[in-house]
């Protein structure tokens, strides 16, 4: 029997099977009650097989039909390489497209366009939001060379965030950098933790101490809490998203990038700075390992907050956790959050979770929840 993996194509392998069988074209058309011509043009590959004929062959030549429509494939596909018009940007355009939160940039206003199918001014917008000369080398992209060392592998999605923080970033003015200054202004900041409205004097004390202290509305599938990163050696960044609006949270993230900052621990992207990702345990890096211990001494030294939960231990009444909050000098929601995580009841004490979002953006360089930094264009 004819083997079909011998031939190029199926009316090259129907030619064969009638010559083994000493059939002319006619005879198979008597056979398939069809046309001469029809007959003709399927074996000359001038008419495709299609399913049905394809059942029709196996049951004259007890051939699977399967076989005759691979060989129909394999055809058609190498017609189409033939006469197709390769396109060297449509791979760029998938990662670009597919990868990237493009229509979440467009409404952000990060990038000038009207939707996503707006491609000549997406693409552009693309080109001068992440500072490139042509669209194969911006950093998501394989071939591309890669601009920002972080301590963690970022996705697109978060190095869309981190380039408009870099965007804001680079047109601000504040003092120069001293961290000096920025270590003794802990006690400035420690002073604002008492009311949840004292969150407004942070962007003003940061900049004085020559940080550029930047909050951008994280993108959807980013989960970002907070980054530092320089934009030279004497100019550090800090930038938050507020993802969680919260004053226990809004706290330690902002102290763990000042220790980062502090540390001149480089570009770290902090992603979804909860539960063990904000422990000293096993398994945290170093440099986050340090960057959380700082955060959380600042916020509840640790070993007052174990004195607290020896105490009180396992019940812990309201009036004693606004108590332990006075003799801090903090909110009650900064212990109220630590306490949550110590004990892992995250159903207690709720109430006191100030929020602060609405407290801290009309003092602060903002980007999200409506408002668009005017840079970048």
């Amino acid at each position: 029997m004819l083997d079909s993996q011998n031939f190029r194509s199926p009316g090259q392998f129907l030619h064969a099977l009638l010559e083994q069988r000493g059939w002319s074209q006619r005879t198979l058309a008597v056979v398939l009650d069809i046309g001469e011509t029809t007959v003709n043009k399927i074996v000359s590959n001038k008419q495709a097989i299609d399913a049905d004929l394809a059942l029709v062959l196996e049951e004259v030549f007890q051939i699977p039909a399967e076989r005759f429509l691979a060989l129909q494939k394999d055809l058609d596909l190498a017609q189409a390489r033939i006469v197709a018009n390769p396109d060297p940007g449509r791979a760029t355009r998938a990662l670009l497209y597919g990868d990237l939160p493009v229509a979440e940039m467009i409404k952000r206003g990060w990038i000038a366009a009207e939707n996503v199918r707006d491609k000549k001014n997406v693409e552009a917008g693309l080109i001068r939001f992440f500072g490139v000369n042509r669209l194969d080398d911006i950093e998501i992209l394989p071939h591309a060379a890669k601009k920002t060392e972080v301590n963690t592998p970022l996705t697109p999605a978060q190095l869309a965030w981190l380039y408009r923080v870099k965007q804001i970033a680079s047109d601000m003015l504040v003092a120069r950098y001293s961290p000096q200054a920025l270590t003794a202004a802990l006690g400035k900041l420690r002073q604002s933790m008492l009311a949840a409205e004292d969150v407004a004097r942070v962007p003003r004390i940061l900049m004085e101490c020559g940080v550029r202290f930047v909050i951008v509305e994280s993108l959807t599938s980013a989960k970002i809490d907070g980054v530092c990163f320089w934009l030279n050696e004497r100019a550090p960044v800090i930038a938050m998203s507020l993802r969680y609006d919260r004053i226990d949270n809004f706290w330690f993230v902002l102290r763990h990038e000042i220790e980062h900052v502090l540390q001149m621990h480089g570009t770290m992207l902090d992603v979804e700075l909860e539960g063990d990702r904000a422990g000293t345990g096993e398994g945290v890096a170093e440099e986050e390992r340090v960057a959380n211990c700082a955060a959380q001494e600042f916020c509840v030294p640790s070993k007052m907050m174990k004195d607290f939960v020896d105490r009180k231990a396992p019940f812990f009444a309201e009036r004693d956790l606004i108590a332990f909050a006075r003799i801090l000098k903090v909110h009650p929601g900064i212990v109220a959050g630590q306490l949550q995580r110590k004990t892992g009841r995250y159903d207690r004490f709720r109430d006191h979770l100030a929020k602060v979002r609405t407290l801290i953006l009309p003092n602060a360089i903002k980007d999200g929840w409506g408002d668009v930094a005017p840079v970048g264009f």
